[in-house]
């Protein structure tokens, strides 16, 4: 029988930087200050903080994520894309920034206007190989996945990333957390629909 339930957290809106746009927004040479190990491994926040800007309106205190990517992407929640003015901004997998959203960002010695990279992040549920095994999952694959309680619900479309440098942890945004009465730390299931 295979395992089914995990550790669900919660994401914010926040911004991954490449080491161009890093030395863009902050300085030649700056880097990046880490303030908390995040449950996947080798992933950080920092307390570096800039602001995101749609043709609408901005975001100011987005929080930088560390490591630097090959690519500049910032993950923001379905409901920041009225504030924005970016409708129809797309649900991506972090990294498929082909086709997603310009935005503009603001540091403290520079603004950076990116062509690509404004995502809403896809549901996911993270999983090193061993723990794909345990759950009987591949790379890629849609669950179903059962979480909370009085507002409770069963989320579609929670895709699986596995990954040797994953660590067993499905992801929700604000906004789903919200709609489901849920905080970081909950334990979700992924059930059969």
């Amino acid at each position: 029988m295979p395992e089914t339930k995990m550790i669900v957290n919660l994401s914010n809106r926040h911004i991954h930087l490449s080491r161009e746009d890093v030395e863009a927004l902050f300085g030649k040479g700056y880097q990046l200050t880490k303030t908390k190990d995040l449950m996947q491994p080798g992933q950080f926040a920092c307390a570096e903080t800039v602001t995101i800007k749609g043709p609408k309106g901005q975001f100011e205190g987005v929080r930088i994520l560390g490591p630097e990517r090959k690519e500049t992407q910032c993950e923001i929640l379905a409901s920041d894309v009225f504030k924005l003015g970016v409708p129809g901004c797309p649900v991506r997998e972090s990294g498929q920034l082909e086709g997603s959203f310009p935005f503009e960002i603001i540091g403290p010695k520079a603004s950076v206007k990116k062509e690509k990279g404004l995502i809403i992040a896809k549901r996911h549920i993270h999983f090193d190989p061993e723990s794909a095994k345990r759950f009987g999952v591949v790379d890629k694959q849609l669950v179903a996945l059962k979480v909370g309680e009085e507002r409770g619900a069963i989320l579609l479309n929670v895709v699986c990333r596995v990954h040797p440098t994953y660590a067993l942890e499905c992801h929700l945004d604000f906004d789903e957390g919200n709609a489901l009465g849920i905080g970081s730390g909950v334990i979700g299931e992924i059930v059969q629909v």
